[in-house]
């Protein structure tokens, strides 16, 4: 289960009770992120080192053996285009991934050196969907079969990590089963009948393994893996009962109510999705009813996606992703098969959406995601994210997960930090901690949220505990939105923790990170600033107290290259006595 829960909030529990939620908004909540989140316990990460090393020992081996198939039942069809240009790449001779290359000809299955992310693009095989998008079966069968050649020389054997980790080897069944015309078409029977019996120790293997996959996406891959070698491979009658109920545990544990991932990363939920399309394809392909609850997650989970969805069709910068491309998020709704509006809230996941005309802002209102569930989460509760139409304004940072050619580790750790976010920062100190080891610590807690919607707009008011305990001040930050979205306004307020010792006079930072196309103008008082979007309206920026300075940033699109940019930052003071920060956004044209 999650490791977050919603209760009511005390402070607000008379308003919650007294105005009954309006159009699903609901008044007054608190998320609640654990106290003891440290990751891993020593003595899971012992039996996870045993579970490993088990996978070499001959019992292991015995477990996967079993009847040879002799061929797969069906091909489901992979409804999600490719990228066409890392297929071309591929055809050309060389493998590309986020700016790296990898030539085929020197390609050591045995001794891979590349980043991980680029390990699990070639063991999961999901290049073959970009093959495909770029090369005919008779031009891509013998690249794809080449490929697959050293894979198996090097790992069909003996499994091993990363290849054999349960996520890489769900999502294999799937590429493989999906794009078996470019790996089965061989005349070499020997060659067949090696790939077909691999396909079978592969769940075999994840029979075993699916539920010690950790909790969220890679559970979900494992057990759809399963799923989809039930129908895909002969007598697989009482897997399918297995894997189905699985998969269904698997969802309860990883998808919140209102349909958000229990990482909070849009990626993730990108990749839920798209898993679980693939596996109703294979329902489809083989004529078998759809399981109820399969079709009830993609129903939650596909509004959830849209409610993080700009006026571009884009997504927006969380947890260390960076802005999904239009027609990457078109494709996936599509291949879904659910037709929905953008969830407006996810209390549980983490998430408000104001609409308001042509604008829209999302807003981070939760604690971080727990330390074991997310390799990339961000210190970035309450920050913004602000578009008009199909231009964006403020943004986040973003892509601290998707290394690369261009995402080192130092600047991807440097992009998880609450000044990469559009919100504010006391003390030059993130607002939950980043430990040396990669992991969230120490920080936010609890999340106060009130959200009402007026004839006049909407209204947010977030509050967060990350710096009570170190520095005695709670942070408050209240969003009106105007009916017409044409005025943003916000207010930060730093005050003193209550039974807390007495704060000190502290520096405070409020970021807005202006979008690629954004450019500023300071005024000449340096209060505010015109913002001119390229080929598009003109704000103004206004705040009410400290200087505003306008200073570089950066912004990662979903590929994982950055470009540069602006952010307005305003340098400001927390008082013991409690300070606050007024600032507006107005469009002008």
């Amino acid at each position: 289960m999650s490791d977050r829960r919603r209760i009511p909030s005390p402070s607000l529990a008379d308003t919650a009770e007294s105005e009954p939620a309006e159009n699903g908004i609901e008044q007054g909540k608190r998320l609640i992120r654990v106290a003891d989140d440290k990751g891993l316990s020593l003595a899971q990460r012992i039996a996870n080192r045993f579970y490993l090393m088990s996978w070499k020992t001959p019992i292991h081996g015995r477990r996967l053996k079993g009847k040879y198939p002799l061929k797969l039942l069906a091909v489901p069809d992979d409804e999600i285009p490719g990228d066409a240009k890392a297929g071309q790449a591929i055809r050309a001779g060389y493998f590309l991934f986020r700016g790296l290359k990898q030539p085929l000809n020197t390609l050591d299955f045995d001794r891979l050196s590349v980043v991980p992310a680029f390990a699990d693009y070639l063991h999961s095989f999901a290049w073959l969907r970009d093959l495909s998008s770029a090369a005919t079966r008779e031009q891509g069968a013998p690249v794809a079969e080449a490929v697959l050649r050293k894979w198996l020389e090097a790992h069909a054997e003996t499994p091993s990590e990363p290849a054999w980790r349960a996520d890489n080897a769900g999502w294999r069944l799937l590429f493989w089963s999906a794009h078996a015309p470019l790996i089965l078409s061989s005349s070499d029977l020997v060659y067949r009948s090696l790939v077909l019996n691999c396909i079978a120790r592969t769940a075999r293997h994840l029979d075993r393994g699916a539920d010690k996959a950790p909790l969220g996406l890679p559970r979900l891959v494992a057990w759809g893996g399963i799923v989809a070698a039930s129908m895909l491979l002969p007598g697989g009658a009482a897997r399918k009962i297995f894997g189905e109920a699985g998969l269904k545990r698997a969802i309860d544990n990883a998808v919140h109510g209102d349909g958000g991932i229990v990482s909070r990363s849009p990626l993730d939920q990108q990749g839920a999705i798209m898993l679980l399309s693939m596996v109703r394809a294979v329902y489809d392909v083989r004529r078998e009813q759809v399981p109820p609850f399969l079709t009830e997650a993609l129903g939650r989970m596909v509004p959830a996606l849209l409610g993080l969805a700009h006026g571009d069709g884009g997504l927006g910068s969380w947890q260390g992703a960076g802005a999904i491309d239009p027609s990457t998020v078109e494709a996936v709704i599509r291949a879904s098969r659910v037709r929905a509006r953008p969830l407006r809230q996810a209390n549980d996941w983490g998430y408000q959406r104001l609409v308001a005309g042509p604008t829209i802002v999302q807003i981070d209102a939760a604690p971080p995601p727990v330390a074991r569930l997310a390799a990339a989460g961000c210190a970035s509760t309450t920050a913004i994210e602000i578009s008009d139409g199909p231009q964006r304004l403020i943004v986040n940072c973003g892509g601290a997960a998707l290394e690369g050619a261009w995402m080192p580790d130092g600047l991807a750790q440097g992009l998880r930090t609450t000044a990469a976010h559009s919100t504010l920062v006391l003390n030059d100190t993130n607002s939950t901690a980043l430990m040396p080891d990669g992991t969230l610590g120490r920080g936010v807690t609890e999340v106060e949220l009130h959200r009402q919607e007026q004839e006049s707009g909407s209204r947010i008011e977030i509050s967060h505990d990350g710096y009570v305990r170190r520095m005695g001040y709670v942070h408050r930050r209240l969003l009106l939105v105007s009916i017409d979205g044409r005025e943003i306004r916000g207010e930060d307020l730093l005050t003193p923790a209550a039974r807390r010792r007495r704060p000190v006079k502290l520096p405070a930072q409020l970021r807005f990170h202006l979008a690629p196309l954004v450019e500023p103008t300071a005024t000449a008082d340096g209060m505010g600033a015109l913002l001119r979007i390229e080929m598009g309206p003109i704000w103004q920026f206004r705040a009410n107290a400290g200087k505003l300075a306008i200073e570089e940033s950066l912004w990662v699109d979903g590929e994982g290259r950055p470009h540069q940019t602006r952010q307005l930052v305003i340098t400001a003071e927390a008082l013991p006595g409690g300070s606050t920060i007024g600032w507006l956004f107005k469009r002008m044209s």
